[in-house]
């Protein structure tokens, strides 16, 4: 059983920062892959960044040089660094933690998710 509580979101004018953070409970591992995801008004959500076990980390290129992702395993917690926003950044932003389940058919992949913080920029 996993369950992730977002934070850290709010109003902010364009140009200015704000740490989203995810706090996890339960089976959470180091070696599970964390990540942010996003969704505005009328679209789909999408993949913002992810970081894994090894600390390797992957950025839509949208958010590249502006975003970054960092993990505490000791805490289960997972951070977004949002610097240099932009109104094009309001959504609201998504916890994702993915682990493998072994089935008799195979290692299979299961998507956790957090009930989502809102990040609004002003222009």
């Amino acid at each position: 059983q996993v369950q992730l509580v977002e934070s850290g979101g709010g109003l902010v004018q364009a140009g200015g920062s704000l740490r989203l953070s995810c706090a996890g409970s339960g089976s959470i591992l180091s070696t599970n892959p964390m990540g942010w995801y996003r969704q505005a008004p009328g679209k789909q959500r999408e993949l913002v960044a992810v970081v894994t076990s090894g600390g390797s980390t992957n950025y839509a290129d949208s958010v590249k040089g502006r975003f970054t992702i960092s993990r505490d395993n000791a805490k289960n917690t997972v951070y977004l660094q949002m610097n240099s926003l932009k109104p094009e950044d309001t959504a609201v932003y998504y916890c994702n933690v993915r682990k493998k389940i072994a089935r008799v058919i195979g290692v299979v992949e299961y998507d956790y998710w957090g009930q989502g913080t809102q990040v609004t920029v002003s222009a």
